[in-house]
Order: C-alpha cells, then structure tokens, then sequence
C-alpha cells in the first residue's frame, strides 16, 4: 500500500519531540531579495532546535545544539575537495517537484561499484556521471553547519506531498582565485543574509513550515557515506533515498 499523503503543514517531516532542545522564531531579513507574494511577505518561522546529528558525527551537547552558529566561511574539509568545489558546465535541467530529479540519479549501487574507484583524497574530481547542474523548487526542511563549514541542507517536496528528502549544500569558500568562488559566495551570501543571527549550528534545526525556495547547483555523489550511517537527521533519514547531493549550491531564493 502507498503511504498516505500528509495534508498537515505543520504535521510532516517535524522533528521527534523529545529530540527538541530549544524553539526559536525566525523573521527573515527579506531586503534585497527576490520579490516574495505580498501575502508571505511578513511569514514567520518557527525554529525547532534539535539535538539529531548527521549518524558519523559525535553527539551535541545541549548547550553546543543551543548556540547558533558563529562565522566562519573558507572550506575547510579535505574529502573529495576537488569535486565539492567545483562547478560543472552543463546545461541547467529544471524541475518543479524533488521526486522527478531523484528519479534522474544513477543508483547508489551502480556508483559506489563505479569504475575506476571513486576516490575520497582531495584531487578527486568531478565524475562524468556528475557533470550536471539542476534547479529545482523545493522546501527547506532542516539544516545544519558541518566541521568544514558547509550548511547541511535537508530539501524535500511539498508538505502535501509523500516525503522524499535529498541533502545539498552550502559549500565553505573556495580560495578567491578559484573560478567558482563568485557563485559560491553569493549562494553563501544569500542563504547568510535570509537567517541573520539564527543559521543554523552544529545539530539541526527544523523550520516550521518548511521554507519553499527555488535551488540550483552541481549534483554530487557522497562516496564518503557509502559505508555507514547516511547522512541527515534521524527523523528524515528513512525518506532520503540516496546519497546523491547538490554540491556546491550555486543559487538559492527563498520564498520565491
């Protein structure tokens, strides 16, 4: 039997109570941004603070999952540096809805048997099978900040839709001298300037109706997770089906 299509905005993909460590309001700084629908123009979200961490990362304590996250933009990691930095030069593919650009993904299984190996060292570059940009209107479910100073994002489809999730991400900078580092920095810029002194920290937070926005970037596949726990928080990990992200952001609106 299919699952039922949950009709509640507030109902699906919220986190477990009892992981809620603290609740927030957001009222985003909308200056400078796309125009948004008069009547979303004063919407406000609620910011359920968790203590869910990605399965591979150390537990949060309370007073770490409390704390917003401070400044700290260069990338800082080293796993398949090369790929997560860059941007492919293909041709943009849009979708309206997050299940038909899932649908699009080479297999997990295929990818992670690929040949030659898919290397984790900071070399690796982009895979043919990644030499694709998307864009895609979603909803910003969850988020959190990574070591290496990438935003997690958990994107999933319309709240009355049956749930699928996928994660993308803010990368950290490049160096400036990089040919990616203007489009990086604007989606960083962006996603910075909509959440003020409330992005997101080290476990994650849900957002309260889940944000719609409109997204693009550079497809990814995470060879590090793909042995292990997969990445996201535990309450929206059964509904991600692949460890396939968009990586680098190049391009985020909210609200669009």
């Amino acid at each position: 039997m299919a699952p039922a299509k949950n009709t509640d905005v507030h109902g699906i993909g919220r986190p477990s109570p009892g992981s809620i460590v603290a609740e927030d309001t957001l009222t985003p700084a909308r200056s400078g941004m796309a125009a948004a629908p008069a009547a979303g123009a004063a919407r406000t979200y609620q910011i359920l603070i968790t203590n869910q961490t990605d399965p591979y990362d150390a537990p949060v304590s309370l007073a770490a999952a409390a704390t917003f996250a401070a400044a700290g933009d260069n990338f800082a990691g080293t796993d398949r540096k090369a790929a997560k930095l860059a941007i492919s030069d293909a041709t943009t593919e849009s979708f309206t809805d997050l299940k038909d650009l899932v649908a699009t993904l080479v297999p997990d299984t295929k990818m992670i048997k690929h040949q030659p190996p898919i290397k984790k060292d900071a070399k690796q570059g982009r895979l043919k099978e990644e030499s694709r940009n998307v864009r895609v209107r979603a909803f910003l479910y969850a988020a959190s900040r990574e070591n290496d100073n990438d935003f997690h994002l958990i994107l999933g489809r319309n709240p009355k839709s049956v749930a699928m999730y996928m994660t993308m991400e803010i990368s950290g900078l490049p160096p400036k001298t990089s040919k990616s580092f203007t489009r990086i920095q604007k989606a960083r810029d962006a996603f910075k300037s909509f959440f003020g002194a409330k992005l997101p920290g080290p476990s994650y937070h849900f957002y309260r109706p889940p944000i719609p926005v409109e997204i693009e970037g550079s497809l990814f596949f995470d060879i590090t997770h793909a042995t292990g726990g997969h990445p996201g928080p535990k309450d929206l990990r059964p509904n991600i089906p692949s460890i396939w992200e968009v990586h680098p952001v190049t391009n985020i609106v909210f609200e669009p």
